[in-house]
């Protein structure tokens, strides 16, 4: 019996400091190094999340880096201004905007944007964008965006060192509280983890509150949303929102372990390849890597890891698709008017082709798109608009099941009936 729990003891000791996962670095660096080659891509628009989770890695190329953020400091700004200047609400883009460059150890007073005659510091801009929003809110109960880029602007404040005023945190505090933060009727996970992480950095700065207890209430809530969101495979809401639900939790305390259920739902995602999106990516890496946008407060740019290399990009070449599946296509407008197309695509074409393709070739049917950091959206279908500022979006659906993916990024592989549904929220 002796020598039988000594052989036990002895393997016991031999496992336990086994790793759970033997190919965590390497898909880390595989994603960091996809991350790394999207800043290559010339036609799009430079994004200030990219730039937040390759400054968050523990692997650095800094002289790519440094070119991403000469980028941004160009054509994201001038895209900003453009924005600001027609009267536009720049919240989320210019939050992240100061987030990227606080994560490079920028001079945040060295830019400025301009507004009418006058032209103000990032910071100055975003306060008063954020006033827009907490009066909008007073009126309408809801902000003049979303609650995701409204927790955005205070987190990008508030890791800035800038003092967030109490009024506007609370608006954040009492959404949280009485259940405001949600698309439709689903809870919508990222804009809680966006919250979850602002209200803590509001927590761990001293920021004066309207009233402690209701923001400990706040995050204890916040908390608790998220961890009864997580699904018996791990992913917390889906997959494309378990990375920043994770970045919260940690942001927020909690213990997330490499060989937790929901670190493993990430690594089975990145090693079926489900994030191609960039935007996907910059949100999962730094999870991956046990950190948080929180960690932009304390980030400090000096003996930086510089060994990352981009091997030459592989040359896929695309044979055309030997196989076409039927597609259905309905849209339906705010009014419940409908209209079916049926067309035959080429196995794996994205949505976007599929929608191109109708456009090109049956009457009646017409689409346009607006860019995004996520990718191309749907702005308007048969001449009808869904606007944000109205409230409305083009919902996109098939066979019942919302799309998780936007019209560049889904793929068509088995026949199925798209509905494209301008819906309110």
């Amino acid at each position: 019996m002796k020598a039988i729990l000594l052989v036990v003891a002895a393997l016991a000791a031999l496992t336990a400091g086994s790793p759970c996962v033997t190919d965590h670095d390497e898909l880390v660096l595989r994603l960091n190094k996809e991350l790394l080659r999207s800043t290559e891509e010339p036609d799009s628009l430079p994004n200030p999340s990219v730039h937040i989770a390759l400054r968050l890695s523990t692997h650095h190329n800094l002289a790519k880096e440094s070119q991403h953020l000469n980028q941004l400091k160009t054509k994201l700004h001038e895209d900003i201004q453009k924005s600001l200047s027609g009267g536009q609400m720049v919240v989320g883009r210019l939050a992240l905007y100061i987030l990227a460059l606080k994560s490079s150890c920028h001079d945040l007073d060295s830019l400025t944007l301009s507004e009418g005659e006058s032209s103000d510091a990032l910071l100055t801009h975003l306060k008063r964008q954020m006033e827009k929003e907490k009066e909008h809110i007073a009126l309408s109960h809801r902000p003049l965006t979303n609650y995701y880029q409204y927790s955005l602007g205070i987190l990008a404040l508030c890791v800035s060192g800038v003092r967030v005023s109490s009024h506007v945190s609370h608006k954040l505090i009492h959404a949280v509280q009485h259940g405001q933060i949600k698309h439709g009727d689903s809870l919508c996970i990222d804009s809680y983890a966006m919250a979850g992480m602002a209200l803590q950095c509001l927590k761990e700065a001293g920021t004066p509150v309207r009233n402690e207890e209701e923001l400990s209430k706040a995050l204890a809530t916040i908390k608790q949303k998220l961890q009864h969101s997580q699904q018996a495979d791990g992913h917390i809401g889906n997959e494309f929102s378990t990375g920043l639900a994770l970045q919260a939790l940690l942001a927020m305390g909690s213990q997330v372990k490499e060989c937790s259920t929901s670190m493993e739902a990430l690594r089975s995602d990145a090693r079926k390849g489900t994030y191609h999106n960039a935007m996907a990516i910059s949100q999962t890496l730094p999870a991956l890597q046990q950190r948080s946008y929180l960690h932009l407060k304390s980030h400090e740019c000096r003996n930086e890891d510089d060994t990352l290399v981009l091997d030459a990009a592989p040359v896929v070449e695309v044979l055309p698709s030997l196989t076409n599946v039927p597609v259905r296509v309905e849209v339906l407008k705010a009014d419940g008017s409908s209209s079916e197309y049926r067309l035959d695509v080429p196995s794996g074409s994205s949505l976007l082709e599929v929608l191109t393709l109708l456009r090109d070739h049956q009457m009646g049917f017409t689409f346009e798109t607006e860019d995004s950091l996520w990718g191309p959206f749907l702005s308007r279908v048969n001449g009808e608009q869904a606007r944000q500022t109205d409230r409305r979006y083009w919902h996109l659906s098939s066979d019942g099941s919302g799309l998780r993916e936007g019209i560049k990024d889904y793929k068509i592989v088995t026949a199925q009936k798209i509905t494209i549904k301008n819906t309110g929220y």
